[in-house]
């Protein structure tokens, strides 16, 4: 398993979050551990926390846009390290041009950037397309890593075999086998509430971000994103200074348990209604959210993640302006 650091922009970090769910099929078939500073535990020393995992990683990510270029942090501390490491072939450094700036003439602009022609992903008409593009070409990097890795640790154990048994393992690695090695897996109730509260953290901003990109797209449009507390946020849409659409966003609320996140098609400070609610389940391999409604094409049966819980919802809202 290749070890995998983001190093980005905070301003970017509505795309960075994206970007990791496009990674998470990596993640499953073992390919990537990834790691950025929203890992580091309270308490912990950030400036030691991100030398020590940068220092660890077999591929960085330099998440590319004209704020991590006109940040120092991101410039000095982590791009310029990361590319002493990939000189000296310690580390695999691979540019993702999140959006247009000016990086060719910086010192990565001799490296081969992702997505494909180095087209900023916030350029592409699907920005899902984009990060697909980003993801395949970073699962090439990971499985020649990984593959490197398995070889060398194979001749290590060759060296230090003895030559009777050679054969033997020569033997063993030829030996058929299924490629069915998937096991159940069990969730806690612990897996289930982080589950839960980081989709609703991640929802909060993906709201915000939404909002933003609306308004900057659609000048007649503005938008207002208000975080009423750690459990609560609300979103307005509005043209020419008169709400058309607006909702509700919480975690347990409305009368509901904790383990939902419900939604309101209204900024109300009454908590006993709601129109939709998201419920946490599980199969053998993952957990996901159900919609209780039936605003999905009529069906329950939907296994949505934490990004197409924010996509559902926020489809909810801006239906409104669609018709």
């Amino acid at each position: 398993m290749a070890s995998l650091f983001f190093s980005y922009s905070h301003i970017d970090e509505q795309l960075r979050d994206r970007l990791e769910v496009h990674l998470a099929q990596l993640k499953r078939d073992g390919l990537i551990d990834a790691w950025h500073d929203r890992r580091i535990l309270a308490g912990s020393n950030l400036d030691d926390s991100i030398s020590e995992q940068l220092e660890a990683a077999d591929i960085v990510l330099l998440l590319v846009s004209s704020d991590f270029i006109n940040s120092d942090y991101c410039y000095s501390r982590e791009m310029e390290p990361a590319l002493e490491r990939h000189a000296r072939k310690e580390a695999h450094v691979i540019p993702v041009i999140l959006r247009a700036c000016d990086w060719t003439s910086s010192p990565i602009g001799k490296l081969l950037a992702v997505p494909t022609d180095a087209r900023a992903v916030t350029s592409w008409p699907n920005q899902d397309e984009a990060l697909t593009d980003v993801a395949k070409a970073i699962r090439k990097v990971a499985n020649s890593l990984v593959s490197k890795n398995a070889a060398a640790q194979s001749q290590i154990r060759s060296a230090q075999a003895p030559s009777i048994a050679a054969p033997a393992a020569a033997a063993a690695e030829l030996l058929p086998r299924s490629s069915n090695m998937r096991l159940k897996k069990e969730f806690s109730d612990f897996d289930r509430d982080e589950f839960i509260t980081g989709t609703f953290d991640f929802m909060a901003r993906f709201f915000d971000g939404s909002l933003q990109e609306l308004g900057a797209r659609h000048p007649d449009f503005k938008g207002r994103f208000e975080r009423i507390d750690s459990r609560k946020f609300t979103a307005s849409i509005y043209k020419g200074g008169k709400a058309v659409a607006q909702c509700t966003v919480a975690l347990g609320a409305f009368g509901r348990s904790t383990g939902e996140i419900t939604y309101s098609d209204q900024v109300s400070s009454h908590s006993n209604s709601y129109n939709e609610a998201l419920t946490v389940g599980a199969d053998s391999q993952q957990l996901f959210f159900k919609p209780m409604m039936s605003m999905m094409g009529g069906s329950r049966d939907h296994q949505l993640s934490s990004q197409g819980a924010a996509e559902y919802y926020w489809s909810r809202l801006i239906e409104r302006l669609q018709g």
